[in-house]
């Protein structure tokens, strides 16, 4: 079978696919891509890399897409799922990483480590404009709570705060079994000294936390972004910024990547990272692997672990 990996992906998982496939490892823009699919079996990309309809249809010959990675906004799942090919991802590979830099950001907010570090090596000593606080005590709230939330939460309780969260398809067991609270957006909107981000980008979360969300927040809140840019509406992140509404924030995802000209790179008291979350040696090599192995299973004619459009298999 002919497989193309149009992005980067761990070479060790580039090799276990050509002992078995006829691998072509390169990238190709759009036009090129809509050009060479028809010949190949299988395609696999990360996020640099876009699987619209159009270029699924030139692809007379898919019979898998695979994502490096977690999220799927860059496949038109759904068009795929009508053509009956499955779209297959590493749910679990940078779960941890995502979840290490969300604390990460949680820190260096709290603690003002990138200004901290900044005006030193411009020669200042500014210690007393640098007074931070402790997590400890503090509440943190969780927009969203999958994977990647219950590793935040795994970690946070070594600093003894509190975690509520907000997710209408988390099931009461499993929040006590993680040990969270869950509750409304409204009531963790208001509660929250800290709120991380980490649901999904879909068309009931795209602008989610907006102007009227800030204002229900706490003067004093800081609110991390790990998870994809346009759950956040950024002109409003940017006013309750400049107007004090909160205190600050830290976005590793914007709503276009990268945010060239973007207002929110003049806003005050906001950390930035460019997209870092999955950017670890171990989560890349457990995407690449775990991609790789399930785009040999549907190219052998098994059934993949993790389909997200596993209804073609489950009408």
């Amino acid at each position: 079978m002919k497989v193309l990996v149009n992005d980067a992906i761990a070479e060790s998982a580039i090799e276990m696919l050509k002992s078995k496939h006829d691998v072509t490892a390169q990238f190709h823009e759009k036009e090129e891509l809509l050009n060479i699919i028809p010949e190949y079996d299988a395609i696999i990309v990360r996020g640099k890399t876009k699987v619209p309809r159009e270029v699924i249809e030139k692809g007379v010959n898919l019979k898998v897409i695979g994502r490096a990675g977690i999220g799927v906004d860059n496949i038109d799942v759904q068009y795929a799922t009508e053509r009956k090919i499955p779209v297959v991802n590493a749910p679990m590979s940078s779960t941890v990483s995502v979840a290490e830099l969300a604390v990460g950001h949680m820190i260096s907010l709290a603690r003002h480590l990138p200004y901290a570090d900044k005006s030193m090596k411009e020669g200042k000593w500014d210690k007393k404009k640098l007074m931070g606080n402790e997590l400890m005590g503090k509440t943190l709230g969780l927009v969203g709570c999958g994977r990647i939330g219950a590793e935040v939460v795994s970690r946070v309780k070594a600093f003894e705060m509190e975690t509520i969260a907000f997710d209408p398809y988390l099931p009461q067991e499993v929040a006590d079994k993680i040990g969270i609270r869950l509750t409304t957006l409204d009531d963790l909107l208001e509660n929250s000294d800290y709120i991380s981000i980490h649901a999904l980008l879909t068309d009931e979360t795209r602008g989610m936390i907006g102007r009227e969300q800030f204002e229900k927040m706490k003067d004093s809140v800081y609110i991390v972004n790990c998870a994809r840019g346009p759950i956040i509406d950024e002109a409003a992140l940017v006013e309750a910024l400049e107007n004090g509404k909160i205190r600050g924030a830290a976005l590793d995802v914007f709503a276009n990547e990268p945010p060239e000209g973007s207002p929110l790179l003049g806003a005050p008291n906001v950390v930035f990272t460019p997209h870092l979350g999955a950017s670890t040696v171990e989560g890349q090599n457990k995407a690449g692997m775990t991609t790789a192995e399930q785009v040999d299973k549907v190219l052998s004619g098994q059934q993949p672990d993790f389909a997200v459009n596993k209804e073609i298999y489950n009408p």
